[in-house]
């Protein structure tokens, strides 16, 4: 009875192992293709187009930006090497044409340097819009104007 009792008891931890062993690889399909890992699917992100700032309204405005598309929609990325020279009221939109729209307002500019990430609304589409915009609110003027290519 006892060496049952340790024969299920091996058996459960093995199980067990076996298990956790498998979390995280590949997976086989029934067409006999490997599947990628839940958290790498998540974490896909694909370049759609990007651009670079240019200064307006004799502000300096620097840096590049993409447009990616994620599992959970569309974002702008704005590179590391983003930057501006300083303006009350920054906000990020986007556009065409160099006519801003307040209803393409995407939010407050986080930081006037480096890296930031703005999700676009579920309702954005490619090709739509061809600008991104950092504008002051406040003076109603394009601080920087980035053409999406």
């Amino acid at each position: 009875m006892l060496n049952q009792k340790r024969m299920f008891s091996v058996l459960g931890i093995a199980a067990i192992a076996l298990t956790l062993s498998a979390c995280g690889k590949a997976q086989t399909n029934s067409a006999g293709t490997a599947n990628a890992p839940a958290e790498v699917v998540a974490n896909t992100v694909t370049m759609v187009s990007k651009g670079n700032f240019s200064g307006r309204s004799d502000h300096i405005t620097t840096g590049q930006v993409t447009l990616e598309k994620t599992a959970t929609g569309y974002q702008l990325n704005f590179a590391d090497n983003f930057s501006l020279d300083g303006a009350p009221d920054p906000v990020v939109a986007i556009g065409n044409g160099e006519t801003y729209v307040a209803a393409n307002k995407i939010g407050a500019l986080r930081n006037k340097t480096g890296g930031q990430v703005y999700q676009l609304p579920g309702s954005f589409k490619p090709g739509q819009f061809s600008q991104v915009y950092v504008w002051c609110e406040k003076f109603s003027v394009p601080l920087g104007v980035a053409d999406l290519k």
